[in-house]
């Protein structure tokens, strides 16, 4: 009778495969949503099964609190020995830890076939074994316990309750739960002594608790001198994690380069991101050739690295391989390129250069002068806007262009002697820039001379269609 109220070996056997194979797909999923996207390095395995610890240890914490609901209704009041206390709590581990690895291997076969970066750390696997032993051993406290029916489900509510206040905690809190900073972040890397310190905490006080509790079944003292040798292993690498200074410089790698169109640098788990981010940036590097901003030479760089990179060299951020993150990073660095005018008419201005940078459609501007000077730097070819982004390029990263900027000419001419003459938006636009190319029937001489930028004196032209001379002023601000 008792054996059917309780958990008999046949159903402990069947429960266990089931259990395996529910920590294993969830495990998988768990870790494949932490994976960054593209990353080709070890460490991201690593650091994607450990994260899975956030899922598949509340359920390993819940399955262990069945059992011992279950074994606690079979047992009564009958006293145990020291094996018999601790086999069921242990098979569960064993359990738990194998679908554990299976995660870890399903993760990694997968990796081999491709070229990886980094090392496999062991101790990274250790400690995340280890993680969800402590899982197992409060579910099964808890169960023991409180012999409910309800018990499971509080127990693994109340374990992703407390694990996720921890993580999302005080730093010294994070550093007692199973898990690492996420996302991974690739120039950071992971430290081998910072997973042995934290397998040693949790060691410790997992076999503290399960230890423990079978000194309270038992009553044996020896059991209980057991369980104080384990608080003072945990208390030791307690110690040892908050002594430890967590890396605030990023390691030194050793770039993957792409040389052609131009020199782009990434880190080694990222290089397939590296025909894309040559394209994108490829147009960027031909519109600043000549002037300060010009560069040849594209690196990664961490986000927290606040060094100036040398000449002809420019940082970038790039986070994931996911899709968009070319132009995403193409993007950032244009935007940082010049200051922010948000709400200021310069602002206007500043946004279409920067749009001709981004190789995206020049913005028209919510004022009239925007609109003119979109449509005056439309007629501009390639050639003249780069030596118009050379003479003004303080302005432009200085947030100090005006209307005048955009009403001269620029101080190239094309190979012909002539410039278009831009047409001013009118009626029926929608308010955006005209595109329109000047009309074949009117030529237009370069001038002898070009006013400086910011000037209000009129730009002397050529002659007219009537043989006379005409002025081309600036638009009015």
């Amino acid at each position: 009778m008792r054996e059917r109220r309780g958990v008999s070996r046949e159903e402990l056997r069947q429960s266990g495969l089931t259990a395996v194979a529910v920590l294993l797909v969830l495990g998988v999923v768990a870790a494949w949503s932490v994976l960054v996207p593209g990353v080709s390095a070890w460490e991201n395995i690593v650091v994607a099964v450990i994260g899975s610890l956030r899922l598949t240890g509340p359920v390993a914490a819940a399955f262990a609190a069945w059992v011992a609901v279950r074994r606690r209704r079979v047992i009564g009041r009958r006293s145990l020995t020291t094996w018999q206390a601790v086999r069921a709590p242990l098979a569960i581990v064993v359990v738990t830890a194998g679908a554990f690895t299976a995660t870890a291997l399903v993760l990694a076969v997968g990796s081999m076939l491709t070229e990886q970066a980094g090392r496999l750390l062991p101790s990274g696997l250790v400690m995340g074994a280890a993680g969800i032993t402590l899982y197992v051993v409060i579910g099964w406290v808890t169960g023991w316990l409180l012999p409910w029916t309800i018990t499971p489900v509080l127990a693994g509510i109340g374990c992703y309750g407390l694990f996720s206040a921890l993580s999302h905690g005080p730093t010294w809190a994070d550093r007692l739960v199973p898990a690492t900073s996420e996302p991974y972040d690739p120039f950071q890397g992971l430290s081998a002594a910072a997973f042995t310190d934290q397998t040693l905490w949790l060691v410790g006080v997992s076999a503290a608790l399960l230890l423990g509790w079978a000194a309270v079944v038992t009553r044996q003292a020896l059991v209980l001198a057991a369980a104080l040798l384990a608080v003072l292993a945990a208390g030791t690498g307690m110690a040892r994690l908050f002594s430890e200074q967590r890396p605030v410089s990023a390691q030194r790698v050793v770039y993957s380069c792409q040389e052609w169109p131009i020199m782009v640098c990434v880190h080694p788990g990222m290089q397939d991101g590296l025909p894309e981010l040559g394209s994108a940036f490829v147009e960027i590097a031909s519109r600043l050739a000549g002037t300060p901003g010009e560069f040849s030479r594209v690196e990664q760089h961490p986000r927290r690295d606040r060094d100036s990179p040398a000449p002809g060299v420019i940082g970038i951020h790039v986070d994931d391989l996911s899709t968009g993150f070319a132009e995403r990073a193409a993007d950032e660095f244009v935007d940082g390129l010049a200051s922010r005018c948000d709400g200021t008419p310069a602002a206007g201005y500043r946004d279409i250069v920067a749009a001709w940078l981004r190789g995206e459609p020049l913005p028209g501007g919510p004022f009239p002068e925007h609109q003119y000077a979109a449509a005056w730097f439309s007629g501009l070819t390639e050639a003249q806007r780069r030596d118009w982004l050379r003479l003004h390029y303080g302005d432009f990263t200085g947030c100090r262009l005006q209307s005048t900027h955009f009403g001269g000419q620029v101080g190239q001419t094309t190979p012909t002697g002539q410039i278009p003459q831009p047409t001013p938006p009118g009626p029926g636009t929608g308010g955006g820039p005209a595109t329109s190319p000047p009309r074949d029937d009117v030529s237009h001489q370069a001038p002898e001379t070009v006013p400086p930028a910011g000037g209000h004196e009129p730009v002397t032209g050529g002659p007219g269609p009537s043989g006379g001379s005409r002025a081309v002023s600036p638009p009015r601000s």
